[in-house]
Protein backbone atom coordinates (compact mmCIF):
# COMPACT_ATOMS: atom_id res chain seq x y z
CA UNK A 1 0.00 0.00 0.00
CA UNK A 2 1.06 3.50 -0.78
CA UNK A 3 0.91 6.45 1.46
CA UNK A 4 -2.25 8.17 1.62
CA UNK A 5 -2.10 12.01 1.35
CA UNK A 6 -2.01 13.74 4.56
CA UNK A 7 -4.99 16.26 5.91
CA UNK A 8 -3.43 19.65 5.00
CA UNK A 9 -2.36 21.47 8.49
CA UNK A 10 -4.33 24.77 9.07
CA UNK A 11 -1.63 26.94 9.33
CA UNK A 12 -0.66 30.56 9.65
CA UNK A 13 1.61 31.70 7.92
CA UNK A 14 2.91 35.42 7.58
CA UNK A 15 2.70 36.08 4.03
CA UNK A 16 0.77 35.73 1.03
CA UNK A 17 3.98 34.99 -0.36
CA UNK A 18 4.41 32.14 2.30
CA UNK A 19 1.15 30.72 1.56
CA UNK A 20 1.70 30.79 -1.67
CA UNK A 21 5.54 28.57 -0.67
CA UNK A 22 3.65 25.99 1.09
CA UNK A 23 1.19 25.40 -1.68
CA UNK A 24 3.91 24.46 -4.43
CA UNK A 25 6.08 22.23 -1.25
CA UNK A 26 2.62 20.34 -0.95
CA UNK A 27 2.42 19.93 -4.88
CA UNK A 28 5.83 18.56 -5.17
CA UNK A 29 5.44 16.08 -1.92
CA UNK A 30 2.44 14.57 -3.59
CA UNK A 31 3.52 14.16 -6.91
CA UNK A 32 7.09 13.87 -6.70
CA UNK A 33 8.10 12.39 -3.32
CA UNK A 34 5.24 10.80 -1.27
CA UNK A 35 4.30 8.10 -4.38
CA UNK A 36 7.61 6.91 -4.13
CA UNK A 37 8.37 6.91 -0.51
CA UNK A 38 7.67 3.32 1.03
CA UNK A 39 9.08 1.48 -2.34
CA UNK A 40 12.26 3.70 -2.34
CA UNK A 41 13.01 3.36 1.45
CA UNK A 42 12.61 -0.47 1.23
CA UNK A 43 15.45 -0.65 -1.55
CA UNK A 44 17.95 2.02 -0.41
CA UNK A 45 17.47 4.36 -3.06
CA UNK A 46 18.70 8.34 -2.36
CA UNK A 47 16.47 10.53 -4.41
CA UNK A 48 18.90 12.94 -5.57
CA UNK A 49 16.61 14.15 -8.29
CA UNK A 50 14.32 15.14 -5.72
CA UNK A 51 17.03 17.31 -4.13
CA UNK A 52 17.74 18.79 -7.61
CA UNK A 53 14.04 19.91 -7.83
CA UNK A 54 13.57 20.77 -4.46
CA UNK A 55 17.26 23.23 -5.38
CA UNK A 56 15.63 24.37 -8.67
CA UNK A 57 12.39 25.01 -6.70
CA UNK A 58 14.41 27.16 -4.31
CA UNK A 59 13.43 25.40 -1.25
CA UNK A 60 17.15 23.91 -0.37
CA UNK A 61 17.91 27.69 0.96
CA UNK A 62 15.13 29.19 2.66
CA UNK A 63 16.27 30.49 5.87
CA UNK A 64 19.39 32.44 3.88
CA UNK A 65 19.26 36.00 2.26
CA UNK A 66 18.22 36.17 -1.38
CA UNK A 67 21.40 38.05 -2.25
CA UNK A 68 22.96 35.16 -1.58
CA UNK A 69 20.74 33.08 -3.75
CA UNK A 70 18.83 32.01 -0.59
CA UNK A 71 14.71 32.39 -0.22
CA UNK A 72 14.77 35.26 2.49
CA UNK A 73 12.37 32.83 4.64
CA UNK A 74 12.00 33.76 7.91
CA UNK A 75 12.81 30.67 10.03
CA UNK A 76 9.35 30.31 10.98
CA UNK A 77 8.14 29.49 7.23
CA UNK A 78 11.18 27.40 6.81
CA UNK A 79 10.34 25.01 9.48
CA UNK A 80 7.02 24.15 8.07
CA UNK A 81 8.62 23.70 4.68
CA UNK A 82 10.57 20.78 6.40
CA UNK A 83 7.33 19.24 8.14
CA UNK A 84 5.15 19.28 5.24
CA UNK A 85 8.49 17.72 3.13
CA UNK A 86 9.37 15.10 6.26
CA UNK A 87 5.57 13.96 6.43
CA UNK A 88 6.14 12.63 3.07
CA UNK A 89 9.66 11.24 3.46
CA UNK A 90 11.62 11.80 6.20
CA UNK A 91 14.73 11.19 4.04
CA UNK A 92 14.13 14.30 2.19
CA UNK A 93 13.12 16.22 5.20
CA UNK A 94 15.85 15.73 7.25
CA UNK A 95 18.09 15.80 4.19
CA UNK A 96 16.94 19.51 3.61
CA UNK A 97 17.81 20.49 7.42
CA UNK A 98 21.27 18.67 7.17
CA UNK A 99 21.64 20.15 3.69
CA UNK A 100 20.46 23.67 5.67
CA UNK A 101 23.06 22.75 8.55
CA UNK A 102 25.83 22.76 6.05
CA UNK A 103 25.51 25.75 5.01
CA UNK A 104 24.81 27.66 8.15
CA UNK A 105 28.41 28.21 9.14
CA UNK A 106 29.63 30.51 5.65
CA UNK A 107 26.71 32.17 5.59
CA UNK A 108 26.91 33.27 9.13
CA UNK A 109 30.66 33.69 9.64
CA UNK A 110 32.47 33.30 6.16
CA UNK A 111 33.74 36.85 4.74
CA UNK A 112 31.80 38.31 1.88
CA UNK A 113 34.10 36.80 -0.43
CA UNK A 114 34.07 33.31 0.66
CA UNK A 115 29.99 34.06 0.32
CA UNK A 116 30.17 35.73 -3.36
CA UNK A 117 32.13 32.56 -4.45
CA UNK A 118 30.17 29.61 -3.01
CA UNK A 119 26.95 30.47 -1.37
CA UNK A 120 25.04 30.57 -4.69
CA UNK A 121 25.51 27.36 -5.51
CA UNK A 122 25.69 25.73 -2.15
CA UNK A 123 21.79 27.71 -2.02
CA UNK A 124 20.36 27.15 -5.09
CA UNK A 125 22.77 25.94 -7.71
CA UNK A 126 22.02 22.04 -7.23
CA UNK A 127 24.56 21.13 -4.67
CA UNK A 128 24.13 19.29 -1.63
CA UNK A 129 25.79 19.65 1.50
CA UNK A 130 26.95 17.50 4.75
CA UNK A 131 27.72 18.30 8.21
CA UNK A 132 31.08 16.57 9.99
CA UNK A 133 31.10 17.55 13.42
CA UNK A 134 31.06 13.37 14.99
CA UNK A 135 33.68 11.06 15.19
CA UNK A 136 34.02 7.30 16.30
CA UNK A 137 34.67 8.47 19.77
CA UNK A 138 33.45 12.25 19.52
CA UNK A 139 29.35 12.05 19.72
CA UNK A 140 28.01 14.12 22.55
CA UNK A 141 31.27 14.93 23.59
CA UNK A 142 31.74 16.62 20.67
CA UNK A 143 34.92 19.03 21.79
CA UNK A 144 36.85 16.50 22.07
CA UNK A 145 37.36 15.54 18.54
CA UNK A 146 40.64 14.11 17.49
CA UNK A 147 40.51 15.12 13.44
CA UNK A 148 43.49 17.17 13.10
CA UNK A 149 44.11 19.73 10.47
CA UNK A 150 47.84 20.82 9.86
CA UNK A 151 49.11 23.99 8.42
CA UNK A 152 50.94 23.79 5.03
CA UNK A 153 51.91 27.14 3.41
CA UNK A 154 48.53 28.50 2.21
CA UNK A 155 46.61 25.08 2.88
CA UNK A 156 45.80 22.86 5.57
CA UNK A 157 46.15 19.43 5.37
CA UNK A 158 42.82 17.26 7.03
CA UNK A 159 43.57 13.80 8.69
CA UNK A 160 40.90 11.86 10.21
CA UNK A 161 37.83 10.29 10.57
CA UNK A 162 34.43 11.47 10.87
CA UNK A 163 31.61 9.33 11.54
CA UNK A 164 27.49 9.32 11.18
CA UNK A 165 27.53 11.88 8.06
CA UNK A 166 24.18 12.05 6.54
CA UNK A 167 24.98 12.45 2.92
CA UNK A 168 27.95 11.05 3.46
CA UNK A 169 29.72 9.85 0.35
CA UNK A 170 27.23 11.61 -2.12
CA UNK A 171 27.78 15.13 -0.76
CA UNK A 172 29.02 18.02 -2.77
CA UNK A 173 30.57 19.42 -0.01
CA UNK A 174 31.21 19.41 3.68
CA UNK A 175 31.51 21.89 6.76
CA UNK A 176 34.28 19.94 8.43
CA UNK A 177 35.36 20.81 12.08
CA UNK A 178 38.74 19.59 12.79
CA UNK A 179 41.04 20.12 15.47
CA UNK A 180 43.81 22.77 15.06
CA UNK A 181 44.84 23.67 18.39
CA UNK A 182 45.26 22.57 22.16
CA UNK A 183 42.41 19.87 23.33
CA UNK A 184 39.11 21.34 24.05
CA UNK A 185 36.84 23.20 22.57
CA UNK A 186 39.00 26.75 21.66
CA UNK A 187 41.57 24.18 19.62
CA UNK A 188 38.58 23.33 16.56
CA UNK A 189 38.31 25.15 13.46
CA UNK A 190 35.48 25.33 10.83
CA UNK A 191 36.45 24.47 7.02
CA UNK A 192 34.61 23.96 3.43
CA UNK A 193 35.69 20.99 1.91
CA UNK A 194 34.69 20.20 -1.80
CA UNK A 195 33.12 16.37 -1.77
CA UNK A 196 35.58 15.51 -4.56
CA UNK A 197 38.62 16.91 -2.88
CA UNK A 198 41.34 14.30 -3.25
CA UNK A 199 42.13 11.97 -0.29
CA UNK A 200 38.28 12.14 0.90
CA UNK A 201 36.57 8.82 0.87
CA UNK A 202 33.36 7.27 2.26
CA UNK A 203 33.15 3.96 3.62
CA UNK A 204 29.74 1.76 3.23
CA UNK A 205 26.75 3.27 4.17
CA UNK A 206 25.70 1.98 7.61
CA UNK A 207 22.71 -0.74 8.05
CA UNK A 208 19.76 1.50 9.34
CA UNK A 209 16.41 0.22 11.21
CA UNK A 210 15.52 3.46 9.56
CA UNK A 211 15.82 5.85 6.69
CA UNK A 212 17.61 3.62 4.58
CA UNK A 213 16.99 5.59 1.32
CA UNK A 214 19.47 8.22 3.79
CA UNK A 215 23.20 7.60 3.34
CA UNK A 216 24.59 7.42 6.52
CA UNK A 217 28.82 6.98 6.35
CA UNK A 218 31.91 7.67 8.12
CA UNK A 219 34.45 9.55 5.98
CA UNK A 220 38.20 9.57 6.17
CA UNK A 221 40.40 12.01 5.07
CA UNK A 222 43.93 11.07 4.54
CA UNK A 223 45.98 14.48 4.24
CA UNK A 224 42.96 16.33 2.19
CA UNK A 225 44.52 19.51 1.46
CA UNK A 226 42.00 22.64 1.65
CA UNK A 227 43.31 26.25 0.67
CA UNK A 228 42.68 28.73 3.96
CA UNK A 229 41.00 30.38 2.18
CA UNK A 230 38.49 28.01 2.66
CA UNK A 231 38.71 28.16 6.28
CA UNK A 232 35.39 29.09 7.66
CA UNK A 233 35.80 31.44 10.98
CA UNK A 234 38.80 32.24 12.69
CA UNK A 235 41.06 29.82 13.88
CA UNK A 236 39.59 28.01 16.88
CA UNK A 237 36.58 29.79 16.13
CA UNK A 238 34.86 26.42 15.10
CA UNK A 239 33.33 25.31 17.84
CA UNK A 240 31.34 28.20 18.88
CA UNK A 241 30.39 27.95 15.03
CA UNK A 242 29.33 24.26 15.21
CA UNK A 243 27.26 25.24 18.45
CA UNK A 244 25.12 27.95 16.67
CA UNK A 245 24.68 26.12 13.86
CA UNK A 246 23.33 23.21 15.33
CA UNK A 247 20.66 25.10 17.45
CA UNK A 248 19.40 26.30 14.45
CA UNK A 249 19.60 22.48 13.44
CA UNK A 250 17.97 21.40 16.60
CA UNK A 251 14.96 22.98 14.98
CA UNK A 252 14.99 21.97 12.18
CA UNK A 253 14.98 17.83 13.81
CA UNK A 254 11.65 18.94 15.64
CA UNK A 255 9.73 20.32 12.58
CA UNK A 256 10.75 17.03 10.70
CA UNK A 257 9.50 14.80 14.06
CA UNK A 258 6.20 16.68 14.04
CA UNK A 259 5.94 15.83 10.31
CA UNK A 260 6.75 12.07 10.75
CA UNK A 261 4.27 12.39 13.92
CA UNK A 262 1.34 14.12 11.83
CA UNK A 263 1.47 11.33 8.70
CA UNK A 264 1.70 8.51 11.56
CA UNK A 265 -1.86 10.49 12.36
CA UNK A 266 -3.38 10.32 9.58
CA UNK A 267 -2.89 7.05 8.72
CA UNK A 268 -4.07 6.06 12.17
CA UNK A 269 -7.20 8.39 11.55
CA UNK A 270 -8.26 7.28 8.22
CA UNK A 271 -7.60 3.31 9.19
CA UNK A 272 -9.91 3.82 12.00
CA UNK A 273 -12.65 5.72 10.49
CA UNK A 274 -12.51 2.63 7.75
CA UNK A 275 -12.20 -0.57 9.87
CA UNK A 276 -14.87 -1.66 11.46
CA UNK A 277 -15.05 -4.05 14.29
CA UNK A 278 -18.56 -5.27 16.17
CA UNK A 279 -20.34 -3.38 13.61
CA UNK A 280 -18.83 -0.37 14.33
CA UNK A 281 -15.85 1.83 13.18
CA UNK A 282 -13.40 1.44 15.71
CA UNK A 283 -13.00 5.16 15.46
CA UNK A 284 -16.39 4.81 17.82
CA UNK A 285 -14.70 2.78 20.53
CA UNK A 286 -13.76 5.34 23.36
CA UNK A 287 -10.70 3.66 24.18
CA UNK A 288 -9.28 3.94 20.26
CA UNK A 289 -10.41 7.54 20.15
CA UNK A 290 -8.86 8.77 23.20
CA UNK A 291 -5.98 7.34 21.62
CA UNK A 292 -6.24 9.52 18.64
CA UNK A 293 -7.13 12.59 20.95
CA UNK A 294 -3.71 12.58 22.62
CA UNK A 295 -1.53 12.08 19.83
CA UNK A 296 -3.36 15.24 17.98
CA UNK A 297 -2.91 17.13 21.04
CA UNK A 298 1.07 16.19 21.40
CA UNK A 299 1.85 17.30 17.53
CA UNK A 300 -0.12 20.48 18.02
CA UNK A 301 1.98 20.85 21.05
CA UNK A 302 5.20 20.06 19.89
CA UNK A 303 4.40 22.47 16.36
CA UNK A 304 3.49 25.46 18.94
CA UNK A 305 6.68 24.61 20.60
CA UNK A 306 8.96 24.96 17.27
CA UNK A 307 7.06 27.99 15.85
CA UNK A 308 7.66 29.90 19.27
CA UNK A 309 11.22 29.11 19.06
CA UNK A 310 10.93 29.97 15.40
CA UNK A 311 9.79 33.21 16.03
CA UNK A 312 12.46 34.10 18.69
CA UNK A 313 14.81 33.59 16.02
CA UNK A 314 13.62 35.75 13.71
CA UNK A 315 13.50 38.37 16.04
CA UNK A 316 17.05 38.16 16.71
CA UNK A 317 16.61 37.09 20.64
CA UNK A 318 18.11 34.13 22.24
CA UNK A 319 16.74 30.88 21.55
CA UNK A 320 19.11 28.33 22.91
CA UNK A 321 17.08 26.50 25.59
CA UNK A 322 13.84 27.06 23.87
CA UNK A 323 15.52 24.83 20.78
CA UNK A 324 16.42 21.98 22.92
CA UNK A 325 13.19 21.92 24.21
CA UNK A 326 11.63 21.81 21.40
CA UNK A 327 14.16 19.07 19.83
CA UNK A 328 13.00 16.93 23.21
CA UNK A 329 9.44 17.20 23.33
CA UNK A 330 8.69 17.08 19.25
CA UNK A 331 11.13 14.05 18.97
CA UNK A 332 9.51 12.32 22.34
CA UNK A 333 5.96 13.23 21.06
CA UNK A 334 6.71 12.02 17.02
CA UNK A 335 8.06 8.51 19.14
CA UNK A 336 5.03 7.98 21.15
CA UNK A 337 2.42 8.91 18.06
CA UNK A 338 4.05 6.66 15.57
CA UNK A 339 3.69 3.92 18.24
CA UNK A 340 0.46 4.56 19.21
CA UNK A 341 -0.67 5.03 15.53
CA UNK A 342 1.18 1.38 14.77
CA UNK A 343 -1.09 -0.22 18.12
CA UNK A 344 -4.54 1.59 16.07
CA UNK A 345 -3.53 -0.64 13.13
CA UNK A 346 -2.95 -3.40 14.99
CA UNK A 347 -1.67 -5.90 13.40
CA UNK A 348 -1.86 -4.23 9.86
CA UNK A 349 0.79 -1.71 11.34
CA UNK A 350 3.31 -4.12 12.11
CA UNK A 351 3.21 -5.54 8.13
CA UNK A 352 5.05 -3.14 5.84
CA UNK A 353 1.58 -2.44 3.70
CA UNK A 354 1.37 0.11 5.53
CA UNK A 355 3.55 3.12 6.08
CA UNK A 356 3.13 3.66 9.90
CA UNK A 357 5.98 0.76 10.81
CA UNK A 358 8.59 2.79 8.93
CA UNK A 359 7.30 5.87 10.32
CA UNK A 360 7.62 4.48 13.57
CA UNK A 361 11.11 3.28 12.97
CA UNK A 362 11.92 6.42 11.63
CA UNK A 363 10.87 8.05 14.58
CA UNK A 364 13.63 6.63 16.55
CA UNK A 365 16.61 8.32 14.83
CA UNK A 366 14.90 11.67 15.45
CA UNK A 367 15.72 11.29 19.33
CA UNK A 368 19.41 10.99 19.00
CA UNK A 369 20.66 13.22 15.93
CA UNK A 370 22.04 16.66 16.32
CA UNK A 371 22.39 15.39 20.15
CA UNK A 372 20.40 13.02 21.74
CA UNK A 373 17.65 13.66 24.22
CA UNK A 374 19.60 13.19 27.28
CA UNK A 375 22.21 15.99 26.17
CA UNK A 376 18.75 18.52 25.14
CA UNK A 377 17.71 17.88 28.87
CA UNK A 378 21.43 18.75 30.33
CA UNK A 379 21.13 22.03 27.83
CA UNK A 380 17.73 22.85 29.31
CA UNK A 381 19.41 22.49 32.68
CA UNK A 382 22.24 24.20 32.25
CA UNK A 383 19.70 27.48 31.04
CA UNK A 384 18.11 26.70 34.22
CA UNK A 385 20.60 26.34 36.89
CA UNK A 386 23.65 27.13 35.21
CA UNK A 387 26.49 25.14 34.62
CA UNK A 388 27.36 21.65 36.68
CA UNK A 389 29.30 22.38 40.24
CA UNK A 390 31.07 19.01 39.85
Amino acid sequence: MTDRAPQPVDRQLPTEESRDLLVLVREIAQREIRPRAAEEEETGRFPREVFTLLSESGLLGLPYAGESGGGDQPYEVYLQVLEELAAARLTVGLGVSVHSLACHGLAAYGTKEQQAAHLPDMLGGGLLGAYCLSEPAAGSDAASLTTKAVRDGDDWLITGTKAWITHGGVADFYTVLARTGAPGAKGITAFLVPGDAPGLTAAVPEKKMGMKGSPTAQLHFDGVRVPDSRRIGEEGQGFTIALAALDAGRLGIAACAIGVAQAALDEALAYALGRKQFGHPIADFQGLRFMLADMATKIEAGRALYLAAARLRDAGKPFSRQAAMAKLFCTDAAMAVTTDAVQVLGGYGYTADFPVERLMREAKVLQIVEGTNQIQRMVIARHLAGPETR
